[in-house]
């Protein structure tokens, strides 16, 4: 009986379609009647001796994006049938769109019939077409559908005098029961990798020195090329004057003249020439100009070049290191600085020797150059020093201003060409700088900013109570003040500092993350980009007199046009400490509070916030349009929050950070009650990679986790990667493993493997110089030895980051679908990536 029962059902489904699901197109966008005329027939054959066809004219070349962009909506039947009447004396091209939408990935057919010949295109992609004139035809699609929205486009052709009403009808089939499949005429989509990815992006911002025109780099990219320019504008009114993608992608502003410089191979070799915004006019300088880089005295009359000596080269089979740095393709190389005269076009040798020579800086009055000399002692932290020297041009006599000294980075001339401005970490120049005390060591990402006396050999420091971390600053030769790009707190902001009475002021751009700025000698002005949570760049000029900002340009407009984005709110906590972790949260587009929802955690953990940039490889709207609520925290250790914040990063590893994240995760649940708490994963890169794998032998309250380029031995970590040894001179200040081993083995993941029960996800580029691929590899053995939930994918020929395209689109797929098989019991996506093979 029970047999019989099943045959039954069976032979029901078989008939009846129980499981299927079938989307029938109600809507349609429509663009058409485009006129088409049959080719002059000068022979009856082409060159490969085919006749003429009317199909030939389906094969016209047609904008889509164009035409649809001024489409009208047109209603099928309540079958699905739409019924359109085209032009009965002529050839004519009618274009039909829809969107499809997936919540989840699923595969089925798409089947499209009508009474004519038409193409048919899925996200610009031709799949399929038809051949018959008179008959009813129809065509099918397989497609694999991932969730997001695309876009489905019918071209048909109608033929004069044969055909008095023309018929098209659209359905998607499918198998999968759970899934959520949309066919609509509204183009709202969300957000994906592919809309971060392509399209147009600034790249750089730089204004003259008379604050009138800036050249701003743009390029745009699809999915099979990119393409970069720049424009040159007036930043009063934003007018493009000029674009162009040849020479002056490789442009930049003379320091006084204000006219815009490059080089080009001419008659006479390589050409340096000039172009005079205004006029735009060009201007050959020089020609048989040297190769290198090279900057512009101020009186411009003078080139200073940085010219690369080739190091030696070893046997290949056989290469002694002779540096922990030797390793690194190009070390070996050395540069030496050069002037060149651009009155007599001598070029002379200014410095000479084993040591690097780095340019920092030229005077105002064009006299002295200001450079520096690199040395390199590993048995004591940093492990490297900075000698600064003043050269006369003159005479060519040197003023030591400083030797060995160590936290140092660059350093830029005053105003007057009486002091430096010099940016360096808190323990720069004997710790005149910290403000944390004696006790504790200081992070030395956490910029700092000195003023040094160039007479006197003084230095006070200028940020020492200045929480804000500097990440760049330039003293503006007009006003007297020094502009700041810094980090403050998860935010990244523009500030004025006047070195007399060490006020500062805030410039009121509407970003979170001002990404760079260029400031203007001459003029009290700036120009700069920059995005936030839940926008694309904007380019904005600044007048410094009023602090007033003005948008040059709005890119986020275009990039996202179309896209549904969530909320975003901040919410902070306070931890255990009583500490204030700062932290925000994304929501699902069209998000239900009286439903529960998967919860992801991201965080980096190591020395900086995390990013408040919508466009990212961990893009927070990009994983909350596929259905999660995503937690984002800024833990103990990170720059932007004060010397003490960020000193906490130091010796740590895990400790405190670990319990922020966790404790963070538990009261953001209980005070949320549409998160799952059954249903939370987690995720971070580099440190945030090794974050990950800690925490999972810290508690259980994750489902799921992915540790991307992730650090699982510090014991391995600290000396294999180029860097390992310099970020840990930072992060493991003083300790070694053969000195502190309860920390290289106790906050090591690695080395509590047993207690992972989380089911972890491996992502590394196999090719990473930075955090090489086997502490990824290492984690992995280990897990498996354990008998542990894990998967290891390696994205071959990528270093600590995915830059190339395809590579980085699966890569994000890889993760979503990771999330999909365990926060959703959506398994298929994953398996359709990485099926089961029994090897």
């Amino acid at each position: 009986m029970r047999k019989l029962f099943i045959c039954l059902i069976t032979l029901f489904s078989y008939f009846y379609g129980i499981g299927q699901q079938e989307v029938i197109v109600q809507k349609y966008l429509y663009a058409g009647n485009i006129p088409l005329s049959k080719p002059i027939l000068s022979d009856s054959v082409n060159a490969n001796g085919k006749a003429f066809e009317e199909s030939n004219l389906l094969k016209s070349k047609i904008a889509h994006d164009k035409l649809l962009s001024e489409a009208t909506i047109m209603q099928a039947d309540t079958s699905g049938e739409l019924i359109f009447e085209a032009s009965r004396d002529i050839y004519s091209l009618h274009l039909f769109s829809f969107y499809l939408n997936a919540d989840r990935f699923t595969k089925g057919n798409l089947t499209i019939s009508g009474s004519g010949m038409f193409e048919v295109y899925v996200d610009k992609e031709m799949k399929k077409d038809t051949q018959k004139a008179d008959t009813m035809t129809s065509v099918k699609i397989d497609l694999k559908l991932e969730p997001r929205r695309y876009q489905v486009v019918v071209k048909y052709l109608a033929l004069p005098e044969r055909q008095k009403a023309l018929t098209i009808k659209s359905v998607f089939k499918t198998e999968d029961e759970k899934s959520v499949i949309t066919a609509t005429a509204d183009p709202s989509k969300r957000y994906t990798v592919m809309d971060m990815l392509n399209g147009k992006h600034i790249r750089s911002a730089l204004i003259s020195p008379n604050g009138k025109y800036a050249l701003i780099s743009y390029n745009e990219r699809t999915e099979k090329r990119t393409e970069t320019y720049k424009q040159l504008i007036e930043t009063e009114t934003g007018k493009i004057i000029l674009q162009e993608k040849g020479y002056l992608n490789s442009a930049s502003w003379t320091p006084t003249s204000s006219t815009l410089y490059f080089t080009r191979t001419g008659l006479n070799e390589r050409e340096l020439v000039t172009l005079d915004p205004e006029s735009l006019q060009e201007q050959v300088l020089a020609d048989n100009l040297p190769d290198g880089n090279f900057s512009f005295t101020p009186d411009e009359k003078t080139l200073i070049f940085s010219i690369k000596e080739e190091g030696p080269k070893e046997i290949k089979s056989m290469i002694r290191i002779v540096d922990p740095s030797d390793r690194q393709s190009g070390w070996r190389n050395r540069y030496t600085l050069a002037r060149y005269s651009l009155e007599t076009g001598l070029l002379e040798q200014l410095t000479y020797g084993y040591r690097n020579t780095s340019l920092n800086d030229i005077s105002p009055d064009s006299r002295h150059l200001l450079f520096s000399i690199s040395d390199y002692e590993y048995t004591s932290r940093p492990f490297s020093t900075k000698s600064l020297y003043l050269l006369d041009l003159q005479t060519l006599k040197i003023d030591t201003l400083l030797t060995n000294a160590p936290h140092v980075n660059y350093c830029a001339f005053s105003s007057d060409g009486k002091q430096l401005l010099v940016n360096g970490a808190p323990d720069a120049f004997d710790g005149v700088g910290l403000n944390i005390g004696v006790e504790k060591i200081a992070n030395a990402y956490d910029g700092q900013l000195f003023l040094f006396d160039i007479e006197k050999k003084e230095v006070n420091p200028l940020t020492k109570e200045f929480n804000p971390a500097i990440k760049t600053a330039f003293w503006n030769k007009n006003d007297k003040k020094i502009y700041i790009l810094a980090e403050d707190g998860d935010r990244q902001k523009i500030y004025l500092l006047s070195p007399e009475n060490l006020k500062t002021v805030s410039v009121d751009v509407p970003e979170d993350m001002i990404k760079s700025i260029s400031v203007a000698q001459q003029a009290s002005a700036l120009v700069c980009y920059g995005q936030s949570g839940s926008n694309a760049d904007r380019l904005y000029y600044v007048n410094a007199k009023n602090l007033k900002s003005k948008c040059l340009y709005d890119l986020s407009a275009e990039r996202l046009k179309d896209i549904v984005l969530g909320e975003m709110y901040d919410w902070t906590f306070v931890s255990a400490d009583e500490t204030e972790i700062t932290g925000r949260y994304y929501l699902p587009p069209d998000f239900d509070a009286s439903k529960k929802y998967p919860l992801l955690v991201y965080y980096y953990g190591g020395t900086n916030p995390t990013s408040r940039n919508l466009e990212f490889s961990y893009s927070m709207h990009l994983f909350a349009a596929q259905g999660y609520v995503v937690y984002t925290l800024t833990p103990s250790g990170s720059t932007g929050f004060g010397q003490e914040f960020s000193a906490r990063h130091v010796n740590a590893w895990g400790k405190r950070t670990a319990d922020e994240i966790i404790s963070g995760t538990k009261q953001f649940c209980k005070e949320h009650d549409f998160i799952d708490v059954f249903k939370i994963g987690c995720f971070g890169a580099s440190y945030g990679g090794f974050m990950t794998q800690y925490l999972q032998t810290q508690t259980d309250i994750f489902a799921a986790a992915i540790s991307h380029a992730g650090i699982s031995a510090l014991s391995s970590y600290w000396g294999e990667g180029y860097w390992g040894i310099g970020y840990c001179s930072i992060a493991n200040a003083d300790s070694y493993p053969w000195n502190n081993k309860e920390l290289f083995v106790e906050q090591s993941p690695l080395f509590n493997a047993d207690k992972i029960n989380t089911p972890l996800l491996l992502l590394h580029g196999n090719a990473d110089t930075n955090v090489p691929v086997g502490e990824s590899v290492q984690m992995y053995n280990a897990l498996r030895i354990l008998g542990k939930p894990v998967e290891l994918i390696q994205v071959e020929g990528e270093n600590h980051g995915i830059v190339d395209y395809h590579k980085k689109i699966t890569w994000t797929h890889t993760m979503m679908a990771w999330f999909a098989k365990w926060l959703k019991e959506e398994p298929e996506w994953w398996n359709e990536l990485y099926p089961e093979r029994n090897l």
